[in-house]
């Protein structure tokens, strides 16, 4: 397992989103599980921004700006995904996220995964 900087945020939103897939199972698009995650997450008192704009930038020019599924307290990124399994793919694209907005930790949450299935991403490890 990946040990994360925040293991204490990242058990809570982990719970958070455990209590979701409790309550909603899998078989929904991603929005879906989204907006019930974010009614968790303000209900246990957990700063997020959702959907969070961030810059690219190459070579020092922005080229554009890409949309965060969930920041949780500036330090954690939440991936959300409602996919048959996990690929590879997912990690990469997360770390790249991540370094984009100078953020250190990270979480990919799968709900169409029975149970859910947690993944923990930081800007340098392997897939867990």
């Amino acid at each position: 397992m990946v040990e994360l900087g925040h293991r204490e945020l990242s058990g809570r939103v982990i719970e958070a989103a455990i209590a979701v897939h409790a309550a909603l199972g899998p078989g929904f698009i991603e929005s879906i599980y989204e907006s019930a995650l974010c009614i968790e997450l303000t209900a246990r008192g957990i700063a997020f921004e959702r959907q969070k704009a961030v810059s690219i930038s190459y070579r020092g020019n922005e080229i554009g700006q890409h949309r965060l599924d969930i920041v949780v307290e500036k330090v954690l990124l939440v991936e959300l995904k409602a996919v048959r399994a996990i690929e590879d793919i997912f990690f990469a694209v997360g770390r790249s996220q991540m370094r984009a907005a100078g953020i250190p930790d990270g979480l990919i949450l799968n709900f169409a995964a029975m149970p859910l299935a947690i993944k923990r991403i930081g800007p340098d490890l392997i897939p867990s």
